[in-house]
């Protein structure tokens, strides 16, 4: 069974720090592109950070410079540093990823099932 599996929310205070990571398993062939939403309560899901399978970032305006979105292809895993935490950044974390399982084959979308940010004030 392919899945994202999310971990590294929690509870953290203003200015703090949190590692997200999402790992990929199942029998993958290969991942495109990897990347991070959040979705507060009663807003629209948005894209916070994505990676592509050569390393090229790209970040919301909110975000950049307190987020660094890094991936490592080997363990199927992408990872989000979110330093400078903001009680704005308070929202479930996903991480969505492009999957492919031959090499000749499209790649097909999956979403994580989330991890809850909390940023106190």
């Amino acid at each position: 069974q392919v899945q994202l599996v999310e971990s590294g929310g929690g509870l953290v205070q203003a200015g703090g720090s949190l590692r997200l990571s999402c790992v990929a398993s199942g029998s993958i062939f290969s991942i495109n592109a990897m990347g991070w939403y959040r979705q507060a309560p009663g807003k629209q899901r948005e894209l916070v950070a994505a990676i592509t399978s050569g390393g090229s970032t790209n970040y919301a305006d909110s975000v950049k410079g307190r987020f660094t979105v890094s991936r490592d292809s080997a363990k199927k895993t992408a990872y989000l540093q979110m330093n400078s935490l903001k009680p704005e950044d308070t929202a479930a974390y996903y991480c969505d990823a492009d999957l492919k399982f031959t090499s000749w084959g499209r790649p097909y979308h999956y979403w994580g099932q989330g991890t809850q940010v909390t940023v106190s004030s």
